[in-house]
């Protein structure tokens, strides 16, 4: 008896955020939802509320114009 085969577990993201074109501007703009996310919603904890306002302010206008921009205008491909 030998020992059972190891699963390797890999954590893969969906083909739009990695092959399709315009994965990147997709995954950078998720990773900056997600952070304004977490800084919003944990901003009354400890470690977070030594951060000033206008740092919270300018992660949320910078949230805002990513998605101007992408909304506005978009990366075209051929």
């Amino acid at each position: 008896m030998g020992t059972p085969p190891r699963r390797r577990f890999s954590l893969s993201l969906p083909p739009e955020l990695t092959t399709l074109p315009g994965a990147g501007q997709r995954r950078r703009l998720l990773l900056l939802l997600l952070s304004c996310a977490l800084v919003a919603l944990l901003r009354p904890y400890w470690p977070l509320i030594l951060l000033p306002g206008w740092t919270v302010g300018a992660l949320l206008l910078w949230t805002v114009l990513e998605l101007l921009r992408l909304a506005w205008w978009p990366q075209r491909w051929r």
